[in-house]
């Protein structure tokens, strides 16, 4: 039988996590370790397609969520699916189903390196488990949980799985269990498949035990569509047992039921000594792309985690990009907000400019939604989304005004587009892709600007990056944006030998930018110190750098950093004051606003990164984003300008002994930071 064939790898697999478990009790630079649950959050296992929610019980995934797959219900926006959740076991030692509360010496560790969680706990003077859980990087839309047991004296051990439809997400299930026979052998799948709640999507997800059929006695149940492994095992027999299993949908395959299938089949047959190779082989391969921090681990360790999580949320060539929360939730609706472009992208540019470049592809294949959208509201060019779905259409909720309003959206795209070519000189790809689409967002920006009596320009009624206020004209962030969107376009079109239009230029150079008499920015017009919910024109600074005098950006800095709201405001604001402190050779102050941007948002165990200090919705890719800028462009002083990606003088804090930064750009240089 196939399973016969492929259990000794697994049982050498159990053997060597079991060897192992020492060397991971301790938290470092790669592993992050929990002894408790108290507050617990959950860490994010994702491999670009699917992302699997853990908790404190080792044998359940919490939640499936499904990338860029969504539905519309209840007459709602859309909104991103969780999947049916085919990761779901019970342990049951003599009769007994183990709970949480059975467990002691209960531990989990994160690998960061190779995106594992495993949970070691001793069911005492019977069993010691060590469960291992893993979205395969090298099979999407799959995933692995395997099971190491080492029996404390005789016992009778079973393992039952089904499969959890999330009520609210699914209409009509349809379970089975089903027995293949084929070339390889006998087959067991459980399988189920649902209709959306809209209709929209047809989702199925498979599942299997990889296990030894020698010491394993095997049943389905056909009724309930579950399966059950049963052994008998003495005292200090080790075994193991692994849990396979896929989520497809239509979106991704006209057929996602057989899909489903094969992918279970397609582990089967491979192992999972084999699976995990390759799927360590390819995170080994991201992790190119590093930051090493020596002298604060607690630095190394925030960082590392940050990138582990962007790095789960993208995937080379998927033409897909990042949501506020990637594939750790539901959260924001699975939307693609500005987030994407000015937070995640600039770290991915730099050390994963190929995941960078699929962020920009999913707006190049949505410019003829953004062309549609522009016209429907009299506007020329392109007008992106505040709000994303996978369309490209608004999909942001009639409550907010930032869906209408928030137009700096559109300046974004083309900033990221532009960067792109400066980071990689692809002058092919500016001109077939990167110019087009700056063309269309130079062209909505100067039908979107007013001129006034005195020659210069302004935008009226709109949102800017500080979403509490609404319908005001001369944003700080808004103007600065589209300065540099036009500036950049025109610079494109001479770069691809191209014409454009002269008021593309007059635009950029005459924008109005308002200061207060000190010459400190004003946020907006009229704005007289009220209550910000995060950084606006603190980011002509950075990443715009359009303000480039440092007395000047200190006078900004010392302005707002006290405007923002303390217990509402995203993380991101502090990550951009540490830009811009470290560059002005200010190392402590920039490491207290470093710090800012991410410790009052962790939760506990993992440091789990939360969107402001009172909510509870990680984990928030957006701030990631912003405490890898902090570390890139501002105490490692890289930049990107019309020379490419280049150091600036960098600025270390006292504690840290150096800096390397690994993996940047096409070339995958090394920058090492010293003091």
């Amino acid at each position: 039988m196939l399973h016969n064939k492929l259990l000794f790898t697994g049982i050498f697999l159990s053997l060597s996590l079991f060897s192992s478990a020492q060397a991971e009790e301790k938290s470092d630079g790669w592993h992050l370790v929990a002894t408790d649950t108290v507050g617990y959050t959950g860490v994010t296992l994702a491999n670009g397609s699917i992302g699997l929610q853990t908790g404190r019980n080792p044998f359940e995934v919490q939640s499936v969520v499904l990338n860029h797959v969504f539905d519309i219900a209840d007459n709602q926006v859309s909104k991103v699916m969780q999947g049916i959740n085919p990761f779901r076991l019970s342990l049951i030692v003599d009769g007994d189903t183990i709970r949480l509360k059975d467990m002691s010496r209960w531990s989990q560790t994160l690998d960061m390196k190779f995106a594992t969680l495993t949970t070691s706990f001793v069911l005492p003077q019977k069993v010691e488990v060590r469960c291992s859980a893993t979205t395969l990087r090298n099979v999407a839309y799959s995933g692995l949980i395997h099971l190491s047991i080492f029996p404390l004296q005789d016992i009778q051990v079973s393992l039952y799985t089904e499969m959890s439809v999330p009520a609210q997400e699914y209409r009509s299930p349809q379970k089975e269990y089903r027995t293949i026979w084929g070339e390889g052998g006998r087959t067991d799948i459980l399988r189920v498949q649902a209709l959306s709640r809209g209709g929209k999507q047809s989702v199925c997800a498979s599942s299997s035990f990889l296990y030894d059929t020698s010491c394993w006695r095997y049943q389905g149940d056909k009724k309930q569509a579950s399966a059950s492994l049963t052994a008998t095992l003495s005292k200090g027999e080790k075994t193991a047992v692994s849990l396979v299993a896929s989520t497809c949908s239509t979106r991704d395959f006209q057929d996602p039921v057989n899909e489903s299938e094969r992918r279970v089949v397609y582990m089967l047959h491979e192992g999972d000594t084999a699976l995990l190779s390759r799927h360590h082989q390819l995170w080994e391969e991201l992790w190119q792309g590093d930051i090493e921090i020596e002298g604060d681990l607690k630095a190394q360790q925030q960082v590392r985690f940050a990138l582990f999580n962007l790095y789960g949320s993208g995937a080379v060539g998927s033409r897909l990009s990042i949501s506020p929360m990637g594939l750790s939730s539901q959260g924001y609706n699975g939307h693609i907000f500005w987030d994407a472009e000015m937070w995640m992208y600039p770290p991915l540019l730099l050390l994963q400019p190929s995941m960078a470049r699929s962020m920009l592809d999913y707006r190049f294949d949505r410019l003829a939604a953004a062309r549609k959208r522009a016209l429907s509201f009299g506007y020329k060019g392109a007008m992106f989304p505040w709000e994303s779905d996978d369309a490209g259409e608004e999909a942001t909720p009639t409550f907010a005004l930032t869906g209408p309003f928030e137009h700096h959206i559109t300046a974004d795209v083309g900033i990221a587009c532009f960067q792109y070519f400066r980071a990689t000189r692809d002058t092919t790809w500016l001109a077939e892709q990167g110019y087009p689409l700056l063309q269309e967002v130079a062209e909505f920006l100067t039908s979107r600007v007013t001129r006034r009596t005195d020659g210069s320009y302004s935008i009226c009624n709109v949102t800017g990056a500080d979403e509490y206020a609404n319908g005001v004209t001369d944003n700080a962030f808004t103007n600065g944006s589209a300065i540099l969107a036009l500036r950049y376009a025109t610079q494109a079109a001479a770069i691809c030998k191209r014409s454009c239009p002269e008021i593309w230029k007059d635009i950029a150079d005459n924008l109005r930018i308002l200061t207060f008499e000190d010459g400190t920015l004003q946020e907006y017009e009229g704005y007289q110190g009220e209550t910000i919910k995060q950084a606006d024109a603190n980011l002509l600074a950075y990443p715009l750098e359009l303000r480039t005098d440092p007395k000047l950006i200190r006078q900004d800095l010392r302005y707002y950093e006290n405007k923002i709201d303390q217990q509402n405001g995203p993380a991101m604001s502090y990550a951009i004051f540490a830009v811009q402190y470290a560059r002005m050779q200010e190392p402590e102050k920039a490491y207290q606003m470093f710090l800012k941007s991410f410790v009052p948002h962790e939760r506990p165990p993992f440091g789990v990164l939360a969107e402001t200090p009172t909510s509870q919705n990680p984990y928030f890719m957006t701030g990631a984003g912003g405490l890898l800028q902090a570390v890139l462009f501002g105490f490692g002083g890289l930049t990107i300008d019309e020379d490419g990606i280049r150091q600036l003088p960098s600025s270390l804090p006292s504690h840290w002994k150096s800096l390397t930064l690994k993996g940047i750009g096409p070339d995958r240089k090394t920058f090492v930071c010293t003091h």
